[in-house]
This record gives structure tokens, C-alpha cells and sequence, in this order.
């Protein structure tokens, strides 16, 4: 009986997974260590090997545990947010530092965009991260962010970072197929 191409495939995948996985924990490690002597490289390894390993184990090593097929898009995402976040972060400070405080915390729900956990879990964490806003609910059909000013709340609906998130996670943004 042949083998499908799909039984080919999936071990390949794992692997793959699996390898990306051990190299980002020990990427981790040489970061935070910062340390290039002999035993602390070799204890970085062996424990990004066990680590790597006893998520296999636990079999959290896949496409949402682990999502390497996202990492190209990062690399447009990630400046994108930066960039939000840095906008954000000068717009909260000139509120703080205007005399009259003109904040009107508002919360807010809304339907995003995304269809992929991976996907409701990046707007989310961009929501929190930008600041003046934060993610209160996160469910498949509906998020509550809380925002610093009435505009904050409610620029979160239809926006930007939803068209990038629908991007990031690989569908075509509702504004980009019309």
C-alpha cells in the first residue's frame, strides 16, 4: 500500500518544528546568559534539548504551539507595531503631562478579523501592548478593550492593527479584497 504524500509530510513538519524550537530556546539562553564559556553553552543545549523534548512529549510543538510558518511575516509585523506602540507611547505622554488631564476612559466591544487562535491572540497582545489601550475579553467573536480616551476605544474598531493582524496570520484584510 503506497504511502499518501500528507504521511511524508507531517513527520517533516514536526521536525521541523521541533529543530526551530531547540534553536529559539538556545538563542534564548546565549541572549539572557550572555556567557560564551564552554559549560554554560553546553548546559544551554542540553537544556533547550530537554525542553524541546519534553514538549514534544507533551505534544504542544505545533502549528499554533509553536508557529514557525509566521515567522517571514514577523519581520513586516513587528517594525508595524513598534512603530504603533512608540505613537501611542508619545500621545500618553502628552496627555499626562497636559495640565487638564483629558482622559475619558471608555470601553468598547467589537467583532475582529482574525479566524486563527494565533491570530485573536496577536491582536489581543498588540491591543495590550500599545499603551492607552487594553484587552479586558478576548473571545473568538468579540473583544472589550478598555482605552485610555474615548478616541483610544474607539479607533480599536475596524482599524489598522486588525487589517495587519488579518495580514500577519495570512488572510487578506476585508478592506484589501474590495
Amino acid at each position: 500500500m503506497p504511502r499518501s504524500i500528507k504521511a511524508d509530510v507531517i513527520p517533516l513538519l514536526n521536525m521541523s518544528r521541533l529543530i526551530s524550537l531547540f534553536a529559539v530556546l538556545f538563542l534564548f539562553w546565549v541572549v539572557l546568559s550572555g556567557f560564551f564559556t564552554p559549560f554554560l553553552l553546553g548546559a544551554g543545549v542540553l537544556c533547550a534539548l530537554a525542553v524541546a523534548w519534553l514538549a514534544n512529549r507533551m505534544d504542544v510543538v505545533d502549528h499554533e504551539g509553536h508557529p514557525i510558518h509566521l515567522g517571514p511575516r514577523l519581520f513586516t509585523y513587528w517594525p508595524w507595531l513598534f512603530v504603533e506602540i512608540v505613537k501611542s507611547a508619545w500621545m500618553v505622554s502628552k496627555i499626562i503631562l497636559d495640565p487638564k488631564l483629558p482622559i475619558s476612559p471608555t470601553m468598547v466591544k467589537f467583532t475582529p478579523g482574525q479566524r486563527t487562535v494565533v491570530g485573536l491572540v496577536t491582536h489581543a497582545n498588540s491591543i495590550t501592548l500599545t499603551p492607552a489601550t487594553i484587552s479586558i475579553e478576548v473571545a473568538p467573536g468579540e473583544f472589550v478593550v478598555h482605552g485610555l480616551t474615548r478616541e483610544n476605544a474607539l479607533a480599536c474598531i475596524d482599524s489598522e492593527m486588525d487589517r495587519q493582524v488579518q495580514r500577519f496570520e495570512g488572510q487578506r484584510a476585508v478592506k484589501d479584497a474590495a
